[in-house]
């Protein structure tokens, strides 16, 4: 458990809050390429970290990331005009360029205003089908750092985007955790008595029906890095089936691999009680395509999520969870990992309370990510240290593993990674 206190640190991300001024340290995701397809097209809403926001394509093809209330009176620019490269208000005709100067002010012609003006504006980078963002110090901003998934070796890259009412602590805490995907998504993770994690279109399997993994976990300057460990079908006396899943702070998890493709998750708080959800796979031309990726994920544009990628799965129509195939073929009645994971976080509460849960051996993960991420909230708040920062440039290096090896194999070894661990325990 941890107090009322700490689980405040770990959740809250508005205003001046310390794990917002963590993530603010990093680039984030403000949105998919694919919302903005064209030139001076219609802009785009973006909340994060509390802030709403707006994106839009000027007539250069050029990306800006905007304040959404106008500088002048606070109408939303959401609804202005996308034209000469800017965005113009409509109520006065304010006009903004993508870098937030104000190019026009055609009602404040005598006074000179808009040339005294910069409105708020946070500079993107677009890469690996996401528009980046960074929100924090205006003054000597980092260079962009790519995320593993932009590697020389990645030849496609598919995302399923998902809009989620809950912290972001919670979704991530579901991420690190291995033990549920033996029951929550045992429809689509399948025991079978294979050489290793393979993947189809239509399901996922694994040689191991182990459902009781035991946790190691391994502190990294990154964040950490834990190994869930199995008993695989065959020869169980001698070898381990192994999954090892990185945590990057703040907000990056790579889970194991299959066959086929490499998979990172991103969890982006909009605000304390909103998740911008991003499964990514990655690969090489195995990987499967977006389209293939979303249907595979129940999260398909206009079919399961709306345009605005809100899931039309919720609460109120009880998920549209299908009792009478949970007798006979389902283990929940959902399909789609990402939409059986969201009845989960949803139903814990807008922000779960950490007071009164009750962690196993199973949870060894979510207690290090708990411990980690409460540390670096109170290290920022003492010294300005942002966990992460450091080894932002590093990320491309980093990879997950899967599979059986011999007992005598130490799992900190496998795995492609160069970054140094701070201190190793075994929970």
């Amino acid at each position: 458990m941890i107090s009322a206190v700490e689980n405040e640190l770990l959740t809250r991300v508005e205003g001046d809050a310390p794990m917002g001024r963590i993530m603010r340290g990093h680039w984030m995701p403000a949105c998919l390429i694919e919302e903005l397809p064209e030139a001076d097209g219609n802009p785009v809403r973006v909340r994060l970290l509390g802030e709403d926001l707006i994106a839009f394509r000027d007539t250069k093809g050029r990306v800006g990331l905007l304040g959404e209330q106008c500088a002048h009176r606070k109408a939303s620019l959401f609804f202005g005009r996308n034209e000469d490269c800017g965005l113009r208000c409509l109520y006065h005709g304010w006009k903004f360029g993508v870098d937030g100067l104000v190019q026009e002010t055609p009602t404040e012609v005598r006074s000179g205003i808009g040339g005294r003006l910069k409105h708020k504006s946070y500079p993107v980078h677009e890469a690996a089908g996401i528009v980046w963002t960074y929100m924090g110090a205006e003054e000597n901003p980092p260079a962009f750092t790519p995320p593993v998934f932009c590697g020389s070796d990645v030849k496609q890259v598919s995302i399923v985007k998902i809009l989620i009412d809950c912290n972001w602590a919670q979704i991530l805490e579901g991420a690190i955790d291995s033990s549920h995907s033996s029951l929550l998504h045992s429809s689509d993770m399948v025991p079978e008595k294979i050489d290793g994690a393979k993947a189809t279109d239509q399901s996922w399997y694994r040689p191991s029906k182990d459902s009781a993994p035991r946790i190691q976990v391994q502190r990294k300057s990154y964040g950490f890095k834990y190994a869930a460990i199995r008993r695989p079908f065959e020869n169980e006396e001698t070898h381990n089936y192994i999954r090892t899943t990185l945590f990057i702070a703040p907000y990056s998890v790579h889970i194991p691999p299959n066959d086929r493709y490499r998979i990172v998750i991103l969890h982006i708080p909009r605000d304390d009680t909103h998740t911008a959800f991003y499964f990514v796979a990655f690969g090489n031309e195995a990987t499967p395509d977006t389209k293939t990726w979303r249907k595979f994920c129940a999260a398909e544009v206009g079919i399961d999520v709306d345009e605005t990628y809100r899931h039309l799965r919720t609460f109120e129509n009880n998920y549209l969870q299908d009792r009478k195939s949970m007798k006979s073929e389902s283990w929940t009645g959902v399909p789609g990992i990402p939409n059986q994971d969201i009845i989960m976080w949803e139903t814990m509460g807008p922000i779960v309370d950490r007071s009164t849960d009750r962690l196993g051996t199973s949870d060894s993960a979510i207690a290090q990510f708990r411990k980690t991420m409460i540390e670096a909230a109170r290290k920022v708040e003492a010294d300005g240290t942002i966990i992460g920062a450091a080894d932002a440039a590093r990320q491309v290096e980093l990879c997950s593993f899967e599979g059986i090896v011999p007992k005598t194999c130490d799992w900190r070894t496998l795995g492609s990674e160069k970054v140094k661990p701070v201190q190793s325990v075994a929970l």
